[in-house]
């Protein structure tokens, strides 16, 4: 099992805070919506995520404000912030959280301003083994775009293997689109 985080001190807190060499993996607060909503504003970096781009900062305060309430569902979820030199650059998390078939689902998304510098791959290996490790999952879903080359690209380098195209099952931009269905097994962590 590869390990490339470590819990601080303060990790018994009901968030579960993740430091890797680079980056504090911390909960979103309301203070980061100013950082959220340049993200999901960006067309070009929410191209693929799922969603339409974001029109107001009062969306990127709900959105925190949803994944904070995704810990107390009944298939709970978990979204970190991914801060970078101080300032939040992006997030990810696990969510769908299945505790009896032991599966969950991934997703993420990264500032275009820092593309290409091996931020998410540090944060996604910090969340896997956190995932593996804390939530005894066995499997770790992904669903993405087929044109998402560098997102396709992440995937298949932490092990994740597609599995088959949901067709038409995404919806957004007024249009439907496919997704790839990845995996990635405990077994092959």
């Amino acid at each position: 099992m590869r390990r490339a985080y470590s819990l601080p001190d303060h990790a018994q807190s009901p968030f579960p805070l993740i430091q890797t060499p680079r980056l504090n993996l911390r909960e979103l607060v309301a203070g980061d919506a100013a950082a959220i909503f340049a993200i999901h504003s960006d067309a070009d970096a929410m191209r693929w995520f799922g969603c339409d781009t974001m029109a107001d900062l009062a969306a990127a305060s709900q959105l925190i404000k949803i994944f904070a309430s995704w810990r107390t569902m009944p298939n709970p979820g978990t979204r970190w912030g991914i801060e970078y030199q101080g300032q939040i650059v992006g997030s990810c998390g696990l969510f769908k959280w299945d505790k009896n078939a032991k599966h969950c689902h991934i997703g993420y998304e990264l500032a275009q301003s820092h593309w290409g510098m091996g931020l998410m791959r540090e944060a996604l290996l910090a969340i896997l083994a956190w995932g593996f490790e804390h939530m005894a999952l066995n499997r770790i879903q992904a669903q993405v775009h087929p044109q998402n080359s560098a997102s396709i690209k992440s995937l298949e380098s932490l092990g994740f293997v597609q599995e088959g195209c949901f067709r038409e099952a995404g919806f957004w931009h007024g249009q439907h689109h496919d997704l790839l269905q990845y995996a990635l097994l405990k077994r092959d962590w």
